[in-house]
């Protein structure tokens, strides 16, 4: 962006808007007046004490995500957490920022709170956020390639002050068109608009009701998106890591079977259960079929049926004791028995493998 277009952009005033289409949405806020997506994880080597940042306890899917122009109010938000089955809602401050040149949308956050609405391998990360703690940025990896970013240098970001800060992390953030994360600290020196959005988790919920729900509540100026319509594919790209890894455990299994697995049991993570049936977790395990084939993945001591760390490998471990190198459609037809359940399975696994072969 020439120096003439950036003086333009920052003399209007604040404003929002959002759009959604094809299952991508984007976050675009101009800035205040007058003042001049890979899945692998990488954080700087100078990281701070990693204790100052909460350690990692669940991870929460977001189902719905909201935009509002005038921010949240703390009544809104209350009566959107009263919603049936809404478990979780996290309000992030928020809008578009220049660097490098180039309009980018970022969120103002909390590391301790906000590690556990992202992709699960960017959750576990402790450096990074860390980083972030310390008032470092994190960039998204699409955005970090696009912008050629680099770990460790000083990046000055342009809204209503024009800060250098450091790249500290860059990772797959999970969050359509959302390109930066920053402290809140420095979110307030960009002069972000407060409780500009919202997700929301609702697990057993349509997401599609609860959008409409929350649409309601937050009125005909906010923008309400299902991410579980929208981002589904995302969501996956978050879990492909681990699905990889989980298949390692039974030789002969390809990844592409947890993976289509992955999708038809919970929109990989979006939708935990508890199913009709009581089934739990991404990979919606019955708690008695769990005691038997549960796995600590993570190694933190507990096999927890809602951690995709752990439910993946167990998966896994399920498949290949019944028969999956042997006899791949039995195994199937053991997690779920019925034989449009394993046609679907094994029609999305062929497409995943031929879509990343």
């Amino acid at each position: 962006m020439g120096r003439n277009r950036l003086l333009t952009l920052l003399s209007v005033p604040l404003v929002l808007a959002l759009t959604v289409a094809a299952g991508w949405l984007a976050v675009r806020l101009g800035d205040r007046d007058g003042a001049a997506t890979a899945p692998e994880s990488r954080v700087t080597a100078d990281m701070v004490v990693a204790e100052q940042v909460a350690p990692l306890e669940r991870i929460v899917p977001p189902h719905v995500l909201a935009v509002v122009p005038t921010g949240a109010d703390g009544a809104r938000v209350e009566r959107i957490r009263r919603i049936g089955k809404v478990r979780d809602v996290i309000v992030v401050d928020g809008g578009a920022v220049s660097l490098e040149g180039r309009r980018v949308n970022v969120f103002a956050v909390d590391p301790s709170s906000f590690r556990s609405w992202t992709s699960p391998v960017t959750a576990r990360n402790q450096d990074l956020w860390a980083a972030l703690a310390s008032d470092r940025f994190v960039a998204a990896g699409d955005t970090a390639r696009e912008l050629k970013l680099e770990l460790g240098k000083r990046y000055q970001i342009v809204a209503r002050s024009t800060p250098d800060v450091t790249l500290g992390g860059i990772a797959s953030l999970g969050v359509p068109q959302v390109d930066l994360l920053v402290s809140r600290r420095t979110g307030t020196a960009l002069g972000l608009v407060p409780a500009v959005a919202l997700m929301v988790n609702a697990p057993g919920a349509k997401s599609a009701d609860v959008a409409k729900k929350v649409r309601s509540v937050l009125g005909a100026k906010a923008t309400v998106v299902d991410l579980n319509a929208a981002g589904a594919a995302q969501a996956g790209g978050s879990y492909f890591d681990l699905y990889k890894k989980g298949a390692a455990g039974c030789p002969g299994l390809s990844w592409t079977v947890l993976a289509a697995i992955g999708q038809v049991e919970s929109s990989h993570g979006r939708d935990v259960g508890p199913s009709s049936a009581g089934a739990l977790g991404p990979m919606q395990f019955m708690p008695a079929t769990w005691k038997s084939y549960g796995v600590d993945g993570d190694g933190d001591g507990k096999a927890d049926i809602m951690n995709p760390f752990d439910a993946i490998p167990a998966a896994a471990r399920y498949l290949c004791a019944a028969g999956a190198q042997r006899d791949l459609y039995k195994a199937v037809y053991a997690y779920n028995h019925a034989d449009w359940y394993v046609q679907k399975v094994l029609a999305l696994a062929d497409a995943y493998a031929r879509r990343f072969s």
